[in-house]
């Protein structure tokens, strides 16, 4: 049954929830029309207040066990006054990608009987290009929650303890705690597991996944951090489902941080890649003659097989030089064939030498040219035959979230492991990468810190720790496995030091709420990346794009089933993959 509800949209203070309590009907909401953009929920609630889903999935039947339309809750004064009750948010809805927006509608005359060329004001269901929607929703939801909770003493916490909890150490598992602390405070993944509806984009036919198993877990577990009312969870259960994904988790060893976050990624994307069938694609060889068209061309392949809001927040693209310097007859080296790939990558694994100071020194050091010479030669499709060559890579297009990790351990001749311990400084704010990123594209890259993975002592005896900004206060926390506590950042010296080991970065693409006292809300977008959607890709961003348009491609006849794409979507597009350049 549907039910229309006039959500009540607080602000950050508001200690009561934004939604109302819905059980389990399917609802949609209605706004006014100035309303810009609504998010529109078609399909169950799932309740995720962890002290109120038994309630709620109890609610809501009849003596018939028929399900009846839920009782209003009113939050404040709104409303009739018979409906107004203290009682608030029992579940914090999940919403997909549909949205409603204002569109000017033209009626005809004979269809509607409004005269001929009249118009007005509607809401229109349009496939969402971010997930804006999502994060005001959750940012309202935790509120409620809190004030839903059925504990006296906890009720009226707020955003207490959101985002402060502590994971429970259960023998030598700081590595993973570490780096589910720096995660959970990843908003825009936070907030697509707490308020987006991410079942429904779970892929069960996906043989590289667990069929939904780690996430509905890593959900879970996001539950607990953000809307719990205790200060402290074990995530036994987590690192169960974690372990069947990948088997060498599995008992109480210490682990590498970033090696369970690369898994974890990775198996999260597995799970919630969008696309059911992948098309086999063959990547043709560039030569660095139109970097943008082929970069663009390399992407539109990669989300061919490749889709997920992993790849949406995570994933950007390197630019990997390869040039001949074979010695010719003449004494001159290099045929002149060059070869040019575009890869994706999920996070920077930069190499710290004992030159490094600075996290831009880094960063050059990857990015430096490379000479492949003995068992490492290049073979040169031109001199068809391995040749000395040079490689080099270049940051070409960046994420929305920037993982940036320090290759601190390293491995001698003989296979011995040692720690690097040079200290690095990292930028905490505005950290410019604009000389870096080759692409005429893009966002502007200017990224702030939001969290940071620490290692501290040696390779056989060292722990880890997490330092990250809670959304909601913008105070710097520790976690240290069971503890939280609020620091102050100079005096925890961050922003340099030997034990910094994975760093988290937000884009910044929008500064807004800016008070008296000179604090600004920082925005980072996240847009859906879809082969059907050309105009949301991260190559398109760009003040003065040269023109691009949609045409099909005559090597491969596509369809909405084959890239699980419904065919609204593919209609209101009107794309068909393949991409061509338009030259003024």
């Amino acid at each position: 049954m549907a039910v229309m509800v006039q959500p009540i949209v607080r602000s950050s203070t508001a200690g009561a929830g934004a939604l109302q309590s819905i059980d389990d009907s399917t609802i949609k909401y209605h706004y006014p029309f100035d309303s810009p953009i609504i998010p529109s929920i078609d399909h169950s609630i799932m309740g995720i207040c962890l002290s109120n889903e038994r309630a709620a999935t109890q609610r809501g039947r009849d003596d018939r066990g028929r399900r009846r339309p839920p009782e209003r809750q009113w939050s404040d004064d709104r409303g009739p006054p018979q409906s107004r009750n203290a009682r608030v948010l029992a579940s914090l809805a999940r919403v997909g990608s549909r949205v409603f927006r204002q569109s000017v509608v033209q009626h005809d005359i004979n269809a509607s009987g409004i005269a001929n060329g009249a118009k007005h004001k509607a809401l229109k269901e349009h496939k969402a290009s971010t997930y804006e929607h999502v994060h005001q929703m959750v940012n309202a939801g935790i509120d409620g929650c809190h004030e839903a909770n059925n504990d006296p003493k906890k009720r009226g916490s707020s955003r207490e303890l959101s985002g402060k909890v502590g994971l429970t150490n259960l023998g030598n598992t700081c590595f993973m705690n570490s780096s589910l602390q720096c995660l959970s405070n990843t908003i825009p993944l936070t907030d697509y597991f707490l308020g987006y509806d991410f079942r429904g984009e779970i892929n069960h036919d996906n043989f590289l996944g667990t069929k939904g198993e780690l996430v509905k877990s890593y959900a879970e577990l996001t539950k607990h951090l953000w809307l719990g009312a205790d200060g402290v969870f074990s995530p036994s259960g987590f690192k169960g489902k974690l372990a069947r994904f990948a088997p060498h988790f599995e008992g109480f060893e210490q682990h590498d941080a970033q090696e369970l976050l690369a898994f974890l990624l990775d198996g999260i994307h597995e799970d919630l890649n969008r696309v059911r069938n992948k098309p086999y694609i063959e990547d043709k060889d560039c030569d660095g003659t139109n970097d943008e068209g082929d970069a663009i061309t390399a992407w539109s392949h990669y989300l061919q097989r490749n889709a997920s809001i992993i790849v949406d927040l995570f994933q950007g693209q390197l630019r990997n030089t390869m040039t001949c310097r074979n010695k010719q007859s003449d004494g001159s080296f290099g045929c002149g064939h060059v070869n040019v790939k575009f890869d994706p990558f999920m996070y920077l694994s930069l190499p710290v030498s004992d030159e490094c100071n600075s996290l831009d020194d880094c960063l050059d050091l990857f990015c430096e040219v490379e000479l492949l010479e003995g068992d490492d030669r290049w073979y040169c499709e031109k001199c068809k035959r391995h040749v000395d060559a040079t490689k080099k890579i270049d940051l070409f297009m960046l994420p929305p979230i920037l993982i940036i990790h320090l290759k601190r351990f390293k491995f001698s001749a003989s296979g011995q492991k040692s720690k690097i311990d040079r200290s690095i400084c990292y930028p905490m704010s505005d950290w410019n990468l604009s000389k870096a990123k080759k692409s005429e594209g893009g966002i502007y890259p200017l990224y702030d810190l939001y969290a940071v993975s620490h290692h501290r002592g040696n390779v056989g005896f060292g722990h880890y720790t997490a330092h990250a900004k809670n959304r909601f206060d913008g105070d710097w926390y520790h976690f240290n496995d069971s503890q939280c506590n609020r620091i102050d950042p100079s005096k925890e010296q961050l922003g340099s030091g030997s034990s910094a080991y994975c760093l988290f970065y937000n884009r910044v693409e929008r500064v807004t709420h800016c008070n008296g006292g000179g604090a600004c809300e920082k925005k980072t977008v996240i847009r859906r990346q879809s082969i059907t959607r050309p105009e949301l890709w991260p190559h398109m961003q760009r003040a003065k794009a040269t023109e691009w348009k949609s045409s099909r491609s005559d090597n491969y006849a596509y369809s909405g089933d084959e890239l699980d794409v419904g065919e609204d979507e593919m209609e209101e597009n009107g794309y068909n993959p393949g991409l061509r350049r338009i030259t003024e």
